[in-house]
């Protein structure tokens, strides 16, 4: 079985996806996929999404916060992530600079929001392993806008 069946979705060749940590004090937020998704049903994730032709890669992690969530992000820090599966690319960024509300602008992405703890991590189903070592790492990282 391929990397990409064992997670339960089909993955096209480069496909190019920039996630984002909002941290705010101690607490990571995470959008719950929604049930119906055909890539990564159900799952708890972090923001973010495809990165177009052309576009940078922190521009896309900011459009992205944008259009899900309705939040500006800015001083962008970009995390080393663990993502191992053939014809993915993703970058991961972390900020606790924003302007906005976080609220599912996207409800037929994303069923639920959270903020979550370090330890109350473990008990949620994580897109995939890396995701919650790149969570974990942002959350260690104390930064402030």
């Amino acid at each position: 079985m391929g990397r990409g069946a064992r997670y339960g979705r089909r993955v096209s060749a480069g496909v190019r996806i920039a996630v984002v940590a909002l941290v705010a004090h101690d607490r990571v937020l995470l959008v719950h996929r929604h049930p119906s998704r055909q890539n990564f049903p159900d799952l708890w994730d972090l923001p973010g999404g495809h990165v177009e032709d052309g576009e940078d890669w922190s521009d896309a992690a900011a459009r992205e916060c944008l259009e899900e969530l309705g939040v500006g992000v800015k001083n962008l820090l970009q995390v080393p992530v663990g993502l191992a599966i053939p014809g993915v690319d993703a970058r991961a960024f972390v900020t606790s600079c924003w302007s906005g509300s976080p609220a599912n602008l996207e409800p037929d992405e994303h069923a639920d929001l959270g903020w979550f703890t370090a330890e109350e991590l473990v008990g949620l189903t994580m897109v995939h392993p890396s995701t919650r070592a790149a969570v974990e790492g942002a959350l260690e990282l104390g930064i402030s806008c």
